[in-house]
């Protein structure tokens, strides 16, 4: 009786860690003699990295940056950057994440040339 129950509790916990890896994705294919086999799929780097993500909050932060460039002006803008370099470590790498780079300054002119 005893083996028995042991047989079974480790039947139960192949399963569940068959299932565990299923979980994780699995393909099911046919073999040339009508066998249906699972294979286990691995997840794809993209999937683990959120790529598209990173692209869309750089571009939301150069538009975010383009909008503070229109709405202060070249010269304010500029000035604040100077003051904000002048400060401690943090803020010095603010104002270098915050400086007008080429992408900045072309979407503050497609924003200047609409909000005209």
């Amino acid at each position: 009786m005893v083996d028995t129950e042991a047989d079974f509790q480790k039947r139960l916990a192949l399963l569940g860690r068959k299932h565990a890896t299923m979980a994780k994705g699995y393909v099911m294919r046919m073999r040339p003699d009508g066998l249906v086999v699972v294979h286990l799929t691995r997840p794809n780097a993209r999937r683990v990295f959120p790529l598209r993500g990173l692209i869309f909050l750089a571009v939301g932060f150069c538009v975010f940056k383009a909008l503070i460039l229109v709405s202060l002006g070249d010269a304010t803008y500029d000035a604040r950057i100077d003051k904000l370099a002048q400060g401690t470590i943090i803020e010095q790498s603010g104002a270098w994440l915050m400086h007008v780079d080429p992408v900045t300054d072309l979407v503050a002119g497609a924003l200047k040339s609409i909000a005209r």
